[in-house]
């Protein structure tokens, strides 16, 4: 075959193990053979409905076999999947439909209101139910052979802006492989896996450092539309699995279940978490058990995977990032771009055939994400020690990471600012003992006016995804700014951040 992507990876599953499970979803099974039968058919029908090299194909739903087929079909046929959150406001959802041009969106159980809302940007396809597999089953004629490589794009994934503006992630094909055969390399993941998928698949890490590594092997992906304590325990118990990813809140969750004490934990391999450091208490409950954490740290733009801390150094580099992936390099720059020396704090740049080619129409932004055009600046802050490892200790930006979802204070000041009685606001992440840090806002009303913290929260409800709505609100006079008018995120965090 001519495509060297990743839509080529059901083909090539099925000729090497058409009968091993690939997917299990709320019950049912599917093989290498059918995932390949049944993306073969959906690409034929976006042959058939006009899809072509480049074109970009929306995806909306939970976690289901349909994500992946899209995904799938898409890289078959060159086109660009483009895979949007279901936590998003409708107007969120519309932006990033215009943005990335997208005339097609295929989705799974969402409300009819909405997606009639979204029609008006572009056409839906409900890709579930007897309509949909009646169609797919009659798809007429041949997949064209067409040369992807791994140059090419596969996918844009979006990611919330620092200046408000949500961001178009591109990755190619190469960046997925390559991601892949580190997690594959690193975690070292078997043929025989079986991986509980249960954080969404839109985000980059359960996709690309869970999902996809999991079926390039071989193995089995567990879909779950959701997170519940409980029920994983007992998918634990009843399907054998080896591999979970999530955030520590869930294996918070996870651990203080009423099922904790007698679960059955025996096949687990691989603990895999992102999005935070495991905290201590976490570890130890785990540890208990003779369970170790993979803990990484990425971002969306190197697909994602930069620092992996073996479960074997999870209690000797405790608090560690760990080292970088095998075919990543990482360096710590100082602002004069000059490499800091150990114990001293720099920025995390980035470098290898993981790492995105830049932002969606965003030419300017992509050249100033690049350190010498080569390396991608991360943002972030960390100190490496004598024997390699990374420790994270600050964030240039000022992203907020709350159960592993990324928020980005500009968005929600730009937002907080729309209401009426708000001269001025800030943004910024304090700590919360079940998702690591929510948002507060801090708020200076304008002369004159009345607003209350319930009311401010409320504005936001509808203009922007639940997560991203702060969990509290501070008044104040004025907000601290330096002689350019820039907000001192510094001074408020002191002024405003205890409890």
């Amino acid at each position: 075959m001519h495509n060297d992507g990743i839509g080529s990876w059901p083909a090539r599953r099925a000729r090497k193990t058409p009968h091993r499970t690939a997917l299990v979803h709320e019950g049912r099974s599917t093989s290498y053979a059918e995932l390949h039968r049944r993306s073969s058919s959906l690409a034929r029908l976006l042959h058939l409905r006009g899809v072509r090299r480049g074109d970009r194909i929306a995806f909306l739903g939970p976690n289901h076999p349909a994500f992946l087929e899209t995904l799938f079909a898409a890289g078959l046929l060159g086109a660009v999947f483009v895979p949007l959150n279901t936590r998003l406001a409708p107007p969120e959802l519309r932006y990033q439909l215009r943005d990335c041009g997208s005339t097609l969106l295929l989705a799974v159980r969402q409300d009819a209101a909405l997606l009639d809302d979204l029609s008006r940007d572009a056409e839906v396809w409900e890709v579930e139910g007897e309509e949909f597999e009646a169609l797919l089953a009659g798809a007429p004629g041949e997949v064209p052979d067409l040369p992807v490589t791994h140059d090419d794009l596969c996918m844009i994934m979006y990611t919330s802006g620092t200046t408000g503006r949500p961001k178009g992630t591109l990755l190619t094909h190469g960046n997925v492989v390559w991601n892949s055969l580190n997690v594959v390399v690193d975690v070292d993941l078997a043929g025989d896996e079986v991986t509980l998928v249960s954080a969404p698949l839109f985000h980059t890490a359960a996709l690309n450092m869970t999902c996809l590594p999991t079926l390039l092997k071989g193995g089995t992906a567990v879909l779950e539309s959701g997170f519940d304590a409980e029920r994983t325990l007992a998918l634990i118990e009843r399907l054998g699995i080896t591999c979970l990813f999530g955030v520590p809140a869930m294996y918070d969750a996870m651990a203080q279940a009423p099922g904790w004490a007698g679960a059955d934990l025996s096949s687990l391999r691989n603990l895999m978490c992102g999005g935070a450091p495991v905290p201590a208490r976490t570890m130890r409950s785990y540890l208990d058990l003779g369970l170790a954490f993979v803990q990484g740290y990425g971002m969306t733009e190197t697909a994602p995977g930069v620092l992996l801390l073996d479960r074997a150094d999870a209690l000797e580099h405790a608090g560690t990032a760990g080292v970088p992936h095998f075919f990543t390099d990482v360096r710590l720059l100082d602002p004069a771009g000059e490499e800091v020396g150990t114990g001293e704090p720099g920025e995390v740049v980035v470098s290898g055939p993981n790492v995105t080619p830049g932002y969606w129409g965003l030419p300017r932004e992509t050249a100033d994400a690049y350190h010498d055009g080569r390396w991608f600046r991360s943002g972030d802050i960390a100190v490496q020690d004598r024997d390699g490892y990374v420790r994270l200790v600050d964030r240039l930006k000022d992203m907020i990471i709350s159960g592993g979802e990324n928020i980005y204070p500009a968005e929600v000041e730009d937002a907080l600012l729309e209401h009426p009685a708000i001269a001025e606001c800030a943004v910024f992440g304090v700590p919360d003992e079940r998702w690591g840090e929510v948002g507060r806002a801090v708020v200076v009303l304008q002369p004159g006016a009345t607003a209350s913290a319930e009311e401010i929260l409320a504005h936001l409800d509808g203009r922007l995804a639940r997560y991203k709505i702060p969990k509290s609100v501070r008044f104040t006079e004025a907000l601290p700014r330096s002689g350019a008018g820039k907000l001192l995120k510094g001074p408020i965090r002191t002024a405003h951040g205890h409890a």
